[in-house]
């Protein structure tokens, strides 16, 4: 049962940081929610990992998650075809 709250808190707090990254970027963002969740989450373990590796067990994880969310949010936009 446990395993099932930390898979149900990793999406929550996916769509959190992925949507806070969508709107750290300028423009229209035509992501789905699922594509928010999984950048939200891409950017939260990347974000976490440079945080734990460059402060210690808590340095900035949510605050560079965020910023690493938008960085996937800016690379997937500059790498978009026009249609």
């Amino acid at each position: 049962m446990e395993l099932v709250w930390i898979i149900i808190g990793l999406f929550v707090q996916g769509l959190v940081i992925g949507a806070l990254g969508r709107l750290a970027i300028p423009g229209p963002n035509p992501m789905s929610v699922g594509t928010t969740i999984l950048v939200g989450i891409a950017g939260s373990f990347l974000g976490g990992m440079v945080g734990y590796y460059l402060f210690g067990e808590n340095g900035f994880g949510i605050l560079l998650g965020i910023a690493t969310a938008a960085l996937i949010v800016w690379l997937l936009q500059r790498n978009r075809r026009p249609v």
